[in-house]
């Protein structure tokens, strides 16, 4: 029972529904949309498979793991999350994230949350569940995923029986992705997603946009 409401837990906080502003963010989405990069659920699929696998959903994945570590210096860690951000707006989104965060789950659980970096709050507030690591980075990865799935849903747009089918077929590399990323130091860090971060530089000017990375 303990285990099924910390997943509940879990789950509410990395719902859509959570007061974080997820909806505004599409970490350099919309650019590919409108470059007619993303124009249907397959080309969908293979951009959030190379967000998940090499570029920032790697990145945060990793440091949820070691955020959830006891012995981790979370201010260190939040130090090295900040380093890591590739633009201007990534930088805003996980500190902007991160604060409503650590404000929303501190009320919840009547502890004050530092403010960190949205990765870094997720794992660090993550350390009150009985929640494995490989748990919580899995659900933590769908909800990354959803997120970016929702912005395809509203701006391509894709239908939503199209948008569900997307994530749903993802759930296996979120599986296997989540037990790697578990286990993985601080040395994997890194991105290669090329696109996806010019992506996220190029969205800083333009002219029209409906999400705010």
């Amino acid at each position: 029972m303990a285990d099924l409401l910390d997943q509940l837990r879990l789950m509410q906080w990395l719902s859509p529904a959570f007061p974080i502003g997820g909806f505004a963010y599409s970490q350099g989405l919309e650019v590919a949309i409108s470059d007619g990069l993303v124009t249907d659920g397959q080309s969908l699929t293979h951009w959030l498979q190379s967000v998940l696998r090499f570029g920032s959903g790697q990145m945060d994945a990793i440091f949820v793991a070691h955020a959830l570590a006891p012995q981790t210096d979370i201010a260190s860690l939040a130090d090295l999350a900040r380093a890591y951000a590739g633009s201007a707006e990534r930088a805003q989104e996980m500190m902007e994230q991160g604060r409503a965060f650590g404000l929303t789950v501190g009320a919840l659980l009547e502890v004050p949350q530092p403010p960190l970096p949205y990765a870094v709050a997720v794992g660090h507030a993550a350390r009150s569940t009985h929640l494995d690591t490989a748990t919580v980075i899995a659900l933590f990865l769908h909800a990354l995923a959803a997120q970016l799935v929702a912005a395809a849903v509203k701006f391509v747009p894709l239908g939503q029986t199209v948008g569900q089918k997307v994530l749903a077929d993802l759930g296996p590399d979120l599986v296997q992705l989540a037990d790697v990323y578990a286990a993985a130091p601080l040395s994997a860090l890194g991105s290669s997603t090329i696109g996806a971060e010019l992506a996220q530089m190029r969205h800083e000017t333009m002219e029209v946009r409906i999400f705010r990375s």
